[in-house]
């Protein structure tokens, strides 16, 4: 890199999508998030983003470069973009430093690399992943660590997995935490009512939101939703949501709801439009995250962000995201997640602290220091190293 030049960073930001499924959440909008807020973060950066070929609303001072020829939408299409023309790509940029902002970078680049971690399931979870799938994200997950100048991990819970599972260097790893759009916020009570009975939401209901996948523990909550209702004679009726786009192996959920005999109870929305996000948030009695494993764990943030009094798990990255403002629990422990449903759902004195705290919490994790701490590890990455290296 010339030393008089402003460092020129790339960001691969194929995952980026405008898509109604499960798409459009989680990496996404990480990625959407670092693009809105880098360029005031980073003004000594000249940031390129190279993103699908969608319509993307992002500040206009950053640039875009989009994969007209190449629908990186199908995953075997991404990937062969991702290691045949992305350091193509790099290298007629002149780039100099890349960024994996979704957990790889490509085998061969013609400048150092930084790439974000944002959990390893794959590895905790195997049996969740078809074996090629799986195969894959194994090898290049910890080839792209291996060869990276600085890793992000998106929670401390996510740096001990890659100091103990990929023997990663814990002094290159920087922990950098998602955040929490400002959109999220309290309502007015009258605004959410007029909300949920326009959406035709439960009057009461427990809130879950997240793809329907095993590693959300959506069997066990069924299950302990079940419990409750038969432990909860004397409060007013409750409904159980189950918000989110089908991603894998999720026909056992359905099957536990039938089993139960809650076909009438819990309910399946699908995925829900970004714009109503914070909506189904306000409206719910509490919201309730039981997964076995996250690397950060948004929702639970953008629900405390909204009000919403949080249950969640005692394991991985929950107990980061929710600190003190929310219910802990044994995710594989039906009994414990049943009481505490119930014990919040009684308990108004209860749910107004943790709405206090967890208001509190969320304030704690704005976009805006994401992006400055991202950009701090750019610059970390871009600094010569011994011997007068890049």
């Amino acid at each position: 890199m010339n030393q008089t030049t402003t460092p020129h960073v790339g960001i691969n930001g194929q995952l980026l999508s405008g898509a109604h499924s499960y798409r459009s959440a989680g990496v996404s909008g990480y990625i959407r998030q670092l693009l809105i807020h880098l360029p005031a973060a980073a003004p000594d950066l000249h940031i390129t983003a190279f993103t699908p070929d969608i319509d993307l609303d992002l500040p206009t001072d950053l640039e875009l470069r989009r994969s007209i020829r190449w629908d990186t939408r199908r995953p075997l299409r991404r990937i062969l973009w991702e290691q045949a023309a992305l350091p193509l790509l790099a290298r007629q940029a002149r780039l100099d430093l890349l960024h994996g902002a979704v957990n790889i970078n490509p085998a061969l680049t013609p400048c150092p690399t930084v790439v974000t971690v944002h959990d390893l399931s794959f590895m905790r979870t195997p049996q969740a992943f078809p074996p090629m799938q799986r195969a894959y994200l194994q090898s290049q997950v910890w080839r792209s660590v291996r060869a990276a100048r600085r890793v992000i991990a998106v929670s401390q819970a996510t740096k001990q997995d890659l100091i103990e599972l990929f023997k990663a260097p814990a002094e290159r790893i920087d922990v950098v935490y998602n955040g929490v759009d400002a959109s999220f916020s309290p309502a007015p009570a009258a605004e959410v009512e007029a909300f949920r009975r326009r959406a035709g939401l439960p009057e009461r209901f427990i809130l879950h939101l997240g793809t329907l996948e095993p590693r959300k523990n959506l069997v066990r909550l069924v299950q302990a939703f079940a419990q409750m209702r038969s432990n909860d004679a004397g409060q007013p009726a409750v409904k159980l949501v189950l918000a989110g786009g089908l991603g894998w192996d999720y026909d056992a959920i359905f099957a536990e709801v039938a089993r139960q005999g809650l076909e009438q109870e819990v309910l399946f929305p699908g995925y829900v439009a970004d714009q109503e996000l914070a909506w189904w948030y306000r409206a719910a009695a509490l919201f309730v995250y039981p997964s076995l494993l996250e690397g950060f764990g948004l929702p639970v943030l953008e629900a405390m962000a909204c009000g919403a009094p949080v249950v969640t798990s005692n394991r991985s990255s929950l107990p980061e995201v929710a600190g003190e403002a929310a219910l802990l629990v044994d995710p594989t422990a039906v009994d414990a997640l049943a009481a505490a449903l119930l014990r919040l759902l009684g308990d108004a004195g209860l749910a107004s602290e943790l709405r206090s705290r967890g208001l509190a919490q969320a304030a704690g994790f704005p976009w805006s220091r994401t992006a400055q701490e991202t950009a701090a590890v750019y610059r970390r990455a871009l600094a010569p190293m011994a011997g007068g290296r890049l």
